[in-house]
């Protein structure tokens, strides 16, 4: 367990930690396991979402990171080599749902005495292709704004609402819209706050940044690349080990 409190004292500003959601089954991947835990190339997916977190870890750019996973969850040591399993901490928090994953998570980094006013860097696990400067990018436009923010890339697609027979109901005006992307950073208490009051009203909760505009804040959006998608159907992973193939031809793949 950290020692938040000498940590805060060494860096002399709010702790900035992360926080995976790492219990969800994801059974629209077409796969035999949770989508995290799929192969993508040498490494699982969740261990590639890991690594830029690791990366920051080691040079004090984070000061945490953590993953909530279901009770008895056997995969995450699997899928995981122990050279970064050592930096992750383990909360074996899961709940029946996202949201209530990250809302245990929350609530137990609190338990341990993260502060309030600290820093929470959530991510999927299954967006394996964040890249460190995404995170960087991230942290230098939300550490001193009053609400927080995520990373999200403008709509590029003419988007159509559907009727019931599945056709064209409407075209949905693209201007000002955003897709949501992760992390999404928050400091620790109003979103454990925004969570506990949502779900407690039953209020659609989908991401943490809904969870913060219901209550009423303003959360910043901050231009992310269009390659950090989440791992959700097939052909997904496919067009994942694609990017990173790319990467490593290109000298960029993480250590």
């Amino acid at each position: 367990m950290n020692d938040w409190t000498a940590l805060r004292s060494n860096r002399q500003r709010p702790l900035r930690v992360a926080l995976l959601p790492c219990a969800g089954r994801g059974a629209r991947s077409g796969a035999d396991r949770p989508k995290q835990y799929v192969a993508l190339g040498a490494r699982s997916v969740v261990h590639w979402a890991l690594l830029p977190f690791a990366q920051l870890l080691d040079l004090g750019e984070l000061d945490g990171l953590a993953v909530v996973l279901s009770a008895g969850d056997t995969e995450f040591e699997e899928a995981v080599p122990a050279s970064v399993r050592a930096r992750v901490q383990v909360l074996p928090l899961g709940g029946a749902t996202r949201a209530a994953s990250v809302l245990a998570g929350l609530q137990g980094l609190t338990a341990q005495g993260l502060g309030e006013d600290d820093w929470v860097l959530v991510h999927d696990a299954a967006r394996c292709l964040v890249q460190p400067a995404d995170l960087r990018a991230l942290i230098d436009a939300c550490e001193t704004d009053p609400v927080g923010g995520l990373l999200a890339h403008p709509v590029a697609d003419t988007l159509k609402r559907s009727d019931a027979q599945e056709r064209v109901h409407v075209t949905v005006p693209r201007e000002n819209l955003w897709a949501a992307q992760t992390p999404q950073m928050f400091r620790l208490g109003p979103l454990r706050q925004a969570l506990e009051r949502a779900t407690a009203a039953g209020a659609p909760v989908t991401d943490e940044a809904s969870a913060l505009e219901w209550v009423g804040a303003l959360p910043r959006l901050v231009p992310g690349p269009a390659d950090n998608f989440k791992l959700t159907y097939p052909e997904d992973f496919e067009r994942a080990g694609q990017v990173l193939r790319q990467r490593a031809r290109a000298g960029m793949s993480d250590s």
